[in-house]
C-alpha cells in the first residue's frame, strides 16, 4: 500500500492526519508543499485542490482529514 500526504508545516489538519497514521501504524510519505513548489503543482494537478492535507492512498485521493474515508481506504476497522 502506498500512502502519501501533501502537507504544510503550519496545517493543524495535516498534523491530525499524521497522528492518525501513527496511531494506526500506517507508513506514509510526507510531502511538504510549502517547501516544494514542484510537489505543490503535482498536488493541484492531481486533486484540483490548493488546500492541505491531500492524502493519496493507492491512487485514491482524500482531501482533508476525514477519518471514516481514511479508515475505509486503509481497510481499518
Amino acid at each position: 500500500m502506498t500512502v502519501k500526504i501533501y502537507t504544510t508545516s503550519t496545517c493543524p489538519w495535516c498534523i491530525k492526519t499524521k497522528e492518525f497514521f501513527k496511531e494506526n501504524k500506517v507508513k506514509y510519505k510526507n510531502i511538504d508543499v510549502g517547501l516544494n513548489k514542484k510537489a505543490a503543482k503535482e498536488m493541484i494537478e492531481k486533486s484540483g485542490q490548493t488546500g492541505v492535507p491531500v492524502i493519496e492512498i493507492n491512487k485514491q485521493l482524500i482531501v482533508g482529514f476525514d477519518e471514516s474515508k481514511l479508515k475505509k481506504a486503509l481497510k481499518l476497522k
